[in-house]
């Protein structure tokens, strides 16, 4: 048994050794967070065991060595770089990371190489919506569908898993996000390659070897000495050219002349238009505005044509000079692809390149027959009927003009329209010839009723005697010639002078009844007639003849209509 005194000992034994152990990690110091050597003491079937000196070793799952094949070459002895998590756990152990250890390191190289764009070695390991996933020195980064090549690809699997380069294009260490691009190493190679061909090639030389690499609706792609360069479809010739790929096939060389370099970009323009002399330099010399010349129709728009005239020259001949009689007519109705015309020259614009063209100007113009027609009776096919008009075209020549509706008949209005069909044939007569726009007539062709005022000698103030063609309750019809062509509503205030007898339904059809003309307009047709007024006259004229004399021996009125009327009961007897 021990005495108290080898206790003693014993316990300043171990505090000395705790003391010792403390300082020599206080010597050391060890901080959690940081990345700190190790020694691999033992590999187990699950655990890969490393020596921190520390207070004890720490346990590594094995699964963090699976990466880069690192397990292969792992053996007892092996110095590695770990995370120190914890110096002491719950349980007394340390905490120690592989995985964390190479993603510290990683992320470190990855802000230095981003702030330098160094170029990095990365593998694709997975695809995902909108681009792929790549492992870049243990670090999972995203690479865009776009920043995989220079060019679209149809297929990537000859780059999966297989070392690429890479150049970091955004990170996020907060999030944890790495956007890398393959696309950037190749154009940064390309451009190097480029920026040592430009050398050699300057603008205005002449290349006799270009050569076709694509084409477009809009140009060519060519390689000269290996720099790309585009042929734009305005740069083909001094014509219109319909397809690029109609000129040219892959493989081919031309003999192009450069026209641009731009030194930030690296792009190349090239011409072979520029090898000839511009036909449009001499254009005015060759050709004048108001003659004929033949040319080839190339190609039919919406707007118009187009016609070659020489090779590299056209003219456009717009919808409006297709035709006399349509203005907005279909091009492909009048010419067609490859026909061989006849046309005016109506403008030239040396500066634009361009030249319109008439071919309705070598047409006879059915306007300067029609003119001649003016007033005269025609006949038209009804092409449209509004809710104001008829649109219809002489039969004769075609040209289209306006029936409105108040031209159509003295006896119909705007709804008799309605009766009107397309295709209909009428008779009509020329009113009006206006900036090539007709006004038609039907009704002129027909006997103005108005006439009759002036064939009676009858105006306004004057008293005629009509006919009540239909009793209303607001007034009556009244018929002034016996054709019954000139119908007049007399309103109900102007029936009578005596309001008590200014009633509708004491009149009857068919009886007499005379009125005064108080409104008469023939152009407007408007006629006003009034029975109240034509009484007021007949009193004031009986007054005038008999009531003097009468009124001074105390005669009435009514025994002067009496004395009147006596008088001319006589005379008719």
């Amino acid at each position: 048994m021990a005495t108290e005194q080898e206790l003693n000992k014993n316990n300043t034994t171990l505090k000395e050794f705790q003391n010792l152990l403390d300082q020599d990690f206080k010597d050391r110091q060890v901080k959690e967070n940081v990345i700190i050597k190790g020694t691999v003491t033992e590999i187990t079937k699950n655990f890969i065991v490393v020596d921190c000196k520390l207070k004890m070793e720490g346990m590594i799952p094995i699964e963090e060595f699976k990466n880069d094949d690192e397990l292969e070459k792992l053996k007892v002895g092996s110095k590695i770089d770990v995370y120190l998590e914890r110096i002491e756990s719950f349980k007394g152990e340390i905490i120690i990371s592989r995985d964390k250890a190479r993603k510290m390191k990683a992320w470190k190289k990855m802000e230095s190489v981003f702030e330098s764009q160094e170029e990095m070695t990365g593998y694709i390991t997975g695809k995902v919506k909108g681009g792929f996933i790549t492992t870049v020195e243990g670090l999972p980064c995203f690479m865009p569908s776009s920043q995989i090549d220079v060019r679209p690809l149809k297929r990537t699997d000859h780059l999966m898993n297989v070392p690429i380069k890479v150049i970091a294009t955004r990170i996020d260490k907060n999030r944890g996000n790495v956007c890398v691009s393959r696309r950037a190493v190749l154009e940064k190679s390309k451009n190097a390659e480029v920026t040592e061909a430009l050398k050699n090639i300057k603008e205005g030389n002449i290349v006799d070897n270009a050569t076709v690499k694509a084409t477009t609706d809009w140009g060519i792609f060519l390689d000269i000495n290996g720099v790309d360069a585009l042929l734009h479809v305005s740069d083909l010739s001094h014509g219109r050219v319909k397809k690029p790929s109609d000129l040219v096939t892959i493989g081919q060389k031309l003999r192009v002349k450069i026209t641009k370099i731009d030194e930030k970009t690296n792009r190349v323009s090239a011409s072979i238009k520029a090898l000839t002399e511009d036909p449009y330099g001499s254009i005015e010399k060759k050709y004048k505005i108001g003659e004929v010349y033949e040319g080839v129709v190339t190609k039919i728009m919406d707007y118009g044509c187009f016609v070659k005239i020489e090779d590299g020259v056209e003219g456009l001949i717009h919808n409006s000079e297709l035709d006399w009689t349509n203005r907005n007519i279909s091009p492909n109705k009048v010419l067609s692809v490859s026909e061989k015309i006849k046309f005016k020259i109506v403008n030239i614009d040396k500066d634009a390149k361009r030249i319109s063209l008439s071919y309705k100007a070598i047409l006879e113009n059915p306007w300067e027959k029609i003119r001649d027609k003016i007033g005269s009776k025609q006949e038209i096919r009804i092409t449209n009927v509004t809710d104001k008009a008829i649109f219809g075209e002489l039969t004769e020549s075609k040209l289209s003009g306006m029936l409105h509706y108040k031209e159509i008949s003295y006896k119909e209005n705007v709804e008799d329209l309605k009766k009107y069909k397309k295709n209909d044939i009428l008779s009509v007569k020329i009113l009006e010839i206006k900036d090539d726009k007709i006004r038609f007539s039907k009704r002129a062709l027909e006997k103005d009723p108005m006439d009759w005022f002036k064939n009676n000698g009858k105006k306004t103030g004057d008293i005629i005697t009509t006919r009540i063609h239909e009793v209303l309750k607001t007034g009556v019809k009244v018929s002034i010639d016996k054709d019954k062509e000139l119908i007049v509503t007399i309103k109900k205030v102007d029936l009578a002078k005596d309001s008590t007898a200014a009633r509708p339904e004491v009149f009857s059809q068919g009886n007499a009844l005379d009125a005064k003309i108080t409104e008469l307009d023939t152009i407007n047709r408007k006629i006003k007639l009034s029975v109240k007024a034509a009484q007021i006259d007949e009193e004031k004229s009986l007054i005038a003849k008999f009531g003097e004399g009468a009124t001074k021996s105390g005669a009435t009125l009514k025994g002067i209509f009496e004395k009147a009327m006596g008088k001319k009961d006589k005379k008719e007897k």
